[in-house]
């Protein structure tokens, strides 16, 4: 049974993945997960420089899933070299990292800094507020997304994967500036913009009022989107959003997705990566399925 996928060049020996701020730079859940059976480890998002983040709180429970409102803490590219990047390197794991910024210069920077490293490829999250633009994410205006997805293709000497934001009108359109600007590849969804109030308080859940939305309840949303993008776009995709099995992550790939994240659901089940693993081997088994990339876009 073949289970290796690729993505820009790229061979990974099975299709799933942590998503990017679920797993840390997988140090946290060494104790927990095998981190040579994950297909890769995508790390936390890192900027060229320390973030504070957002005050606290800066998580709330929801039906059917969590918010955070995290707002990108971590301690710069320089920390995350010497320390996550190199305990990484003892692992047969393919390694993404997650790269965040506020201008097109920060991204720039961190990219660059990180181009002699053991990373495999990037993930850029396009969903930062960009401050030159009045906090409008970049993610969100297929102009700013077309501009910085090829000044980072330019700098980068690694294959890149936009990540998308699913607070757009249509995400077919910022899927093909992604596309037309050279990225490798897409990722998505990223989390849903929500909100909790609490009643009693009258106050806002999280002191940032607003969170990204993550969990199963989500998944519908992430598939639909999924499927859209596969139709509108050549570039290979990384599915995520509410996936819990393998069952969520075959319907994510049958969608058109190449390669699976799971976030949330490490939360509740430190070993749900593994189990996704173990549950798609089982249902080529059962299916006679002898190469995983059969299943991928099956559905049309």
């Amino acid at each position: 049974m073949n289970t290796r996928v690729s993505i820009a060049g790229v061979e990974f020996k099975n299709p799933v993945m942590s998503a990017s701020g679920t797993f840390g730079s997988g140090m946290e859940y060494v104790n927990f997960v095998d981190l040579n059976r994950l297909g890769a480890v995508v790390t936390k998002g890192v900027s060229n420089v320390p973030w504070p983040g957002n005050p606290t709180p800066r998580v709330a429970e929801v039906y059917g899933g969590m918010l955070n409102a995290i707002g990108l803490q971590n301690p710069g590219v320089e920390v995350f070299k010497e320390r996550d990047l190199a305990f990484l390197s003892k692992y047969d794991t393919k390694v993404i990292v997650n790269v965040c910024g506020k201008t097109v210069e920060d991204y720039i920077d961190a990219v660059e800094k990180l181009n002699d490293t053991n990373a495999d490829m990037y993930e850029i999250n396009v969903s930062c507020p960009n401050v030159k633009e009045g906090a409008i994410a970049f993610g969100q205006k297929a102009d700013a997304l077309f501009n910085i997805t090829e000044k980072i293709k330019k700098a980068s000497k690694k294959p890149i994967i936009m990540k998308l934001s699913p607070n757009v009108t249509d995400i077919t359109e910022m899927a093909k500036a992604a596309e037309a600007a050279g990225s490798d590849a897409i990722s998505l969804i990223n989390t849903i913009t929500g909100m909790k109030i609490d009643i009693e308080r009258r106050k806002f859940v999280l002191a940032n009022k607003t969170g990204g939305m993550s969990g199963p309840a989500i998944k519908p949303v992430a598939v639909r989107m999924v499927y859209q993008c596969a139709q509108a776009v050549k570039i290979p995709i990384i599915g995520m959003g509410g996936i819990m099995t393998a069952e969520d992550a075959i319907e994510f790939m049958m969608a058109g997705a190449t390669a699976v994240s799971v976030g949330a659901a490490n939360f509740i089940n430190p070993t749900a990566m593994i189990d996704v693993i173990d549950g798609i081997e089982t249902y080529l088994n059962k299916h006679n399925i002898e190469d995983i990339n059969e299943i991928i876009g099956c559905v049309q």
